[in-house]
């Protein structure tokens, strides 16, 4: 045999024994660690939605329970009052300009 042959195998031989080994590793060591740390993250995925449920359920009950009635009502008065001056813009827009609409309500 001449020397080119014998590189060409060396270098055969010298490549199937490094991916041998690299697929052993990857077999063996890391797949394994992969699929134990890929089931701990899935694992913790199915704890933590039920978790985050409830706080934010108890959370919302006693943002409620704590906001004072006085400004629940006012937060409704002042919708209430967006509502009827733009149900009453769109409405004029349609008609045409109010007679007194530049007068202010009393109160």
């Amino acid at each position: 045999m001449n020397f080119g042959w014998t590189l060409v195998i060396q270098a055969g031989v010298t490549a199937a024994a490094v991916i041998s080994v690299l697929a052993v590793f990857w077999f063996a060591v890391v797949k394994p660690h992969l699929d134990r740390k890929v089931e701990e993250v899935i694992q913790a995925s199915r704890e933590i939605e039920p978790a985050v449920k409830r706080g934010v359920r108890q959370g919302v009950e006693e943002t409620l329970r704590e906001l004072p009635e006085s400004t629940a009502k006012e937060s409704t008065r002042q919708f209430l009052r967006f509502g009827s001056n733009l149900f009453e813009n769109g409405l004029s827009s349609f008609l045409g300009d109010v007679p007194g609409q530049g007068r202010k309500p009393p109160g």
